[in-house]
């Protein structure tokens, strides 16, 4: 019996290996094809004749179809599992990236982005889905490297992007290229992924100790643990769920606020504080970005060591730090400090709310998770436009009083996340 564990174990963990592969290649490939959008924006608006303002309005309706794809991915996965949802959002993030360059108006233009929208929320949230279950069976906190090959899936996009415009090839080319490697990467990741399934533990293959939960998703990785165990009785009770999907998509909401705050308004806010030239003005988003990937390569590792409520309670304090600094520095040495400290503070925040709100258990875990990924990504929208409503009252740079009290009580409220 003994020699049949061992035979088991080293296959359990070449398993899981596999899927942390693919859900790594899942989180990289939704980068590099947001990504490539992005970069094409110039070359595709030209060519359809959309202005800045027609633009505005594209991006947001961009924005609003990625929301509705989150609140509709979580009961979507909840039903047919998170593996199949990925297989279908990843498709069709493949095949709409195309659309963009082929669009030929405003309308077409803006039908292609709807559905793009659509299918890069609904992968957001599965994937994400994905990343919970194969964190929970690693048994320890990963969820920060997904993110972070996210955002280095965007960083090689973009190069690739440039790339190609500058060796002249046509945007519809390049996006026709995206497309049918997002599908070749799909067909090649989605069956490494994990299974999940439903079994009442009568089941003659369920090897975990009895249990009462009949209706809590299995996973092909673990199939004798009816999803997260917990001591506290009043984690199952649909009033504290609620409440604490509540809490959890309210410092969501914050962190991505104060992420789109630094992406969006970081360069603008060091020209105009400082008067420095669009280039140097630059390495603001620079820093932020550069440190926001690096702490999330490391914050797994610093979330093992101290707990994610301390994680998030001092990322968040080291972010308000950072806003303090920008709005006092007179130097732009000093100014990057303050946005680097603001991309590390903020690198290991959101993935730990992801993974609290993906651990809540019960049957609609996917739909708890999709309902803080909804409430979270609205405050990634929110930040640059109230931001940007600020600045008809006050400077640019005192309006960052805003993101720097908000995550100052984000702080407070770490707790949230204790495992």
């Amino acid at each position: 019996m003994a020699g049949s564990v061992d035979e088991v174990t080293p296959a359990i963990d070449r398993r899981l290996r596999s899927a942390r592969g693919a859900v790594f290649g899942a989180f990289t490939l939704n980068g590099v094809l947001l990504a490539m959008w992005v970069v094409h924006i110039p070359a595709i608006t030209d060519r359809t004749g959309v202005s800045a303002s027609t633009l505005g309005i594209l991006v947001l309706l961009l924005a609003a179809t990625a929301l509705v794809g989150m609140r509709l991915a979580g009961p979507a996965a909840d039903r047919l599992g998170s593996r199949t949802l990925v297989a279908l959002a990843a498709s069709a993030i493949s095949v709409t990236i195309l659309g963009p360059g082929l669009a030929t108006g405003p309308v077409s233009l803006g039908i292609a982005l709807a559905c793009f929208g659509f299918g890069n929320g609904a992968l957001d949230v599965s994937m994400n889905a994905q990343a919970v279950l194969v964190e929970r069976a690693y048994g320890r906190p990963i969820m920060s490297a997904f993110h972070a090959m996210f955002s280095a899936g965007g960083f090689g996009g973009s190069l690739i992007g440039a790339a190609t415009q500058r060796a002249g090839i046509a945007p519809e080319v390049t996006l026709a290229a995206a497309s049918l490697l997002g599908l070749a990467v799909t067909a090649t990741l989605v069956p490494r992924l994990v299974a999940q399934h439903r079994e009442p533990p009568s089941h003659p293959e369920h090897y975990g100790p009895p249990s009462t939960d009949t209706d809590t998703p299995t996973t092909e990785l673990d199939p004798g643990r009816k999803g997260p165990r917990r001591d506290d009785e009043a984690s199952s009770r649909p009033v504290h769920r609620n409440r604490k999907v509540l809490w959890l998509g309210l410092i969501a909401f914050v962190l991505l606020l104060a992420e789109g705050v630094a992406a969006d308004w970081s360069a603008l806010q060091v020209r105009e504080h400082l008067e420095v030239s669009e280039g140097e003005a630059a390495l603001a988003f620079g820093a932020f970005s550069a440190t926001m990937t690096i702490g999330r390569f490391l914050a797994d590792r610093v979330s093992a060591a101290i707990g994610p409520a301390a994680l998030l309670r001092y990322g968040s304090l080291l972010c308000a730090a950072g806003f303090g600094i920008v709005i006092v520095s007179p130097w732009l040495p000093l100014s990057l400090v303050g946005w680097a400290l603001c991309g590390i503070g903020l690198a290991g925040g959101v993935p730990q709310i992801f993974t609290a709100a993906g651990n809540l258990g019960g049957p609609k875990a996917a739909t708890e998770m999709s309902r803080v990924f909804t409430i979270g990504y609205l405050g990634l929208l929110a930040g640059p436009a109230m931001i940007g409503w600020l600045t008809a009252i006050v400077p640019l740079t005192a309006a960052l009083i805003v993101p720097l009290v908000l995550t100052l009580a984000c702080a407070a409220a770490a707790s949230v996340v204790h495992r």
